[in-house]
């Protein structure tokens, strides 16, 4: 069994990035992993201070969810972080969240990493997206293992029946394999 820690960076509950979450969630815990989904939107993250504190004392300054949320990617065996595109990139939150990683960057490598990315263009569309999630994750020390993409889809719910659904689950139920195991 694997501790596996979902980040979803949409603002959007019931959206079609925590649709395909939620696909890849089921997979995992049908393969018998334990599985935590924290959304963003959720959260109170303030912006980094770039105050580099943390450098010296290996925490950050500020006092907010962030700090339960990197002590969950610490015990995490697999990370997926999910976010839609917005201006070829990542949402607001994720990128809020990815700035504060700085006091436990070189903690958190190691891990079966998956990336899913939606928007309503196709691949090239949200490529930058995936690339910049897929980069962070690598610059941790985390291969990322597969991209989940949800293309063409916009409103609440336009994902249900693509591909990617059936790639969030197959991913999901795949955690593990050929991989350390």
């Amino acid at each position: 069994m694997m501790n596996v820690l979902v980040i979803n960076g949409s603002p959007r509950a019931k959206g079609n990035s925590d649709i395909l979450c939620d696909e890849f969630i089921r997979g995992a815990e049908e393969a018998g992993h334990q599985v935590e989904k924290i959304s963003l939107r959720e959260k109170k993250i303030f912006p980094c201070k770039a105050c580099y504190a943390c450098f010296r004392t290996g925490s950050c300054v500020q006092k907010d969810d962030m700090t339960e949320i990197l002590r969950k990617a610490e015990n995490a065996d697999v990370l997926l972080l999910a976010s839609p595109t917005y201006f070829l990139t990542m949402s607001g939150q994720m990128k809020v969240m990815i700035d504060r990683l700085l006091p436990k960057w070189q903690g958190l490598g190691g891990k079966e990493a998956y990336v899913i990315v939606t928007g309503h263009d196709g691949k090239n569309g949200l490529r930058r997206n995936a690339e910049d999630l897929a980069g962070i994750l690598e610059n941790l020390g985390d291969p990322v293992r597969q991209v989940i993409w949800g293309e063409y889809v916009w409103q609440k719910g336009e994902v249900i029946g693509t591909r990617a659904m059936e790639e969030a689950y197959l991913a999901g139920k795949g955690i593990g394999k050929y991989y350390g195991d």
